[in-house]
């Protein structure tokens, strides 16, 4: 082994020990800093349940200031026009609609303005709810010397069922998921073993090598001495 170069077995553990510092350090970073993902809502609802409209607009500046409404519209099943039923706006809702009166919860940005979650919660949903579901944001970023005024559209599609059940997607996720756990398990320890083998490998060899070289010297040991004794 040269001067200066680690050992196989320390080169590892320092890999390792490296990782875990920058795995903890984007950890911490994630926390510290959210960042806004746009999320599609869910669409099956069951019926005399909960159910989460999901509606997010991120802003493409995160740093400008800004401030947003948001409008949610109901087309019941089979009709042609929507209908104003939730707005939210400087911290206050509004439902025009008697239908969901009592019955619409903000579920989200929460004590801002600046909103960039609209989504609303429908309590105890009924079949009368299957429909589309327009979602508008409103919103003013402000910069130094003037405003700009921009907008986003999101659409969802509920649909209520008596009970959800889970599709052949969603199995076949699972499935390989567990797939993929249990693969990743049996190739760590292939791996270990590997190292394992190759470290005890050359502790072998460089024993052999360390007593060859003792021998060496030993040996030349001997012929000197001999060549002393011949000398005399």
């Amino acid at each position: 082994m040269n001067k200066g170069q680690h050992p196989l077995w320390l080169s590892g553990l320092l890999q390792i020990y490296s990782y875990t510092i920058c795995c903890t350090y984007l950890s911490s970073a994630s926390l510290c800093h959210g960042a806004c993902v746009e999320v599609d809502s869910d669409t099956d609802a069951v019926v005399n349940e909960g159910f989460k409209l999901g509606c997010i607009s991120c802003k493409m500046r995160g740093e400008v200031p800004a401030e947003a409404t948001v409008e949610w519209s109901f087309m019941p099943k089979g009709e042609s026009e929507f209908t104003k039923i939730y707005s939210y706006e400087d911290l206050m809702s509004d439902i025009p609609d008697e239908r969901f009166y009592e019955r619409l919860d903000w579920n989200g940005s929460k004590k801002t303005k600046d909103l960039q979650d609209g989504s609303i919660y429908i309590l105890n949903v009924t079949w009368n709810d299957t429909g589309t579901y327009r979602c508008i944001f409103n919103r003013t970023l402000t910069f130094t010397s003037y405003e700009f005024h921009t907008n986003a559209t999101k659409i969802v599609q509920l649909n209520v069922v008596p009970r959800l059940t889970r599709g052949i997607a969603s199995i076949l996720s699972e499935v390989m998921m567990y797939v993929t756990i249990i693969g990743l398990q049996v190739w760590l320890v292939v791996e270990m073993i590997y190292c394992y083998r190759k470290i005890s490998a050359q502790g072998e060899e460089a024993l052999r090598e360390s007593a060859a070289e003792y021998l060496a010297i030993a040996s030349e040991s001997k012929e000197n001495c001999a060549m002393v004794a011949v000398t005399e």
